[in-house]
């Protein structure tokens, strides 16, 4: 078969590099998303991330130039970005703010507590305090609108009577602990859980939001 140069390549195989060119990034998100949960942030090579992703190193920088910015990238792509998707839902939620609450948990779980994507937290925990770089990233991109939009719910209650007054600073805490606990006992149940009990999340995250309601609640 006679040499075709690159702008005669058959139809189908131009479509197919296309394809994997626009590709490129995603792949290289869910390989990095997949060893940096299995192997932390110090430990994973971006040489590590290319082969998993079938592309060489340079490729890899072409995109991300550098592994924080790879973090950074699959923190946003698999947290960040639910954010804004959950304050455009609670912009027209017609329903009470317990019931907000408790759609909250069901959602967090839904979107990120029972997928890859909660060992990113379970990562930070253990090394942010060596890597401040990522560190500040995750707290502008999770944390700070995390908080924001617990303070959000809280002040809705508050607002509409259905909630007694609380220090918000603080209260918030009460309500995004158990998404700690629960991601802690998905990457490390045994230090975290008796080997002879089972949790279900989502009992556990219901009995949390009845406890939280109980207490929040104005009558």
């Amino acid at each position: 078969m006679p040499f075709l140069p690159s702008d005669s390549l058959p139809l189908n195989t131009a479509r197919v590099r296309v394809r994997r060119k626009q590709a490129r990034p995603a792949e290289l998100l869910e390989a990095a998303l997949d060893l940096f949960i299995a192997k932390g942030y110090a430990a994973t090579k971006v040489e590590a991330v290319a082969a998993r992703a079938g592309v060489s190193k340079g490729t890899l920088f072409l995109y991300f130039p550098s592994k924080a910015d790879l973090f950074n990238a699959v923190v946003r792509e698999n947290i960040g970005i639910r954010f804004q998707q959950w304050n455009q839902e609670f912009e027209t939620f017609q329903g009470s703010t317990a019931e907000m609450l408790r759609y909250s948990y069901c959602s967090w779980w839904e979107h990120i507590g029972s997928t890859r994507a909660s060992g990113i937290t379970k990562l930070m925990l253990c090394e942010a305090s060596n890597f401040p770089e990522i560190a500040q990233f995750y707290q502008q991109e999770v944390s700070e609108p995390g908080h924001a939009l617990m303070r959000r719910i809280l002040q809705r209650g508050m607002d509409s009577g259905e909630f007694r007054p609380v220090d918000l600073d603080h209260a918030v805490y009460a309500v995004i602990s158990p998404f700690l606990f629960l991601t802690l006992s998905q990457h490390a149940s045994l230090a975290c859980i008796p080997a002879s009990l089972t949790v279900s999340p989502q009992l556990y995250l219901e009995n949390q939001v009845n406890m939280l309601l109980h207490g929040l609640l104005a009558s």
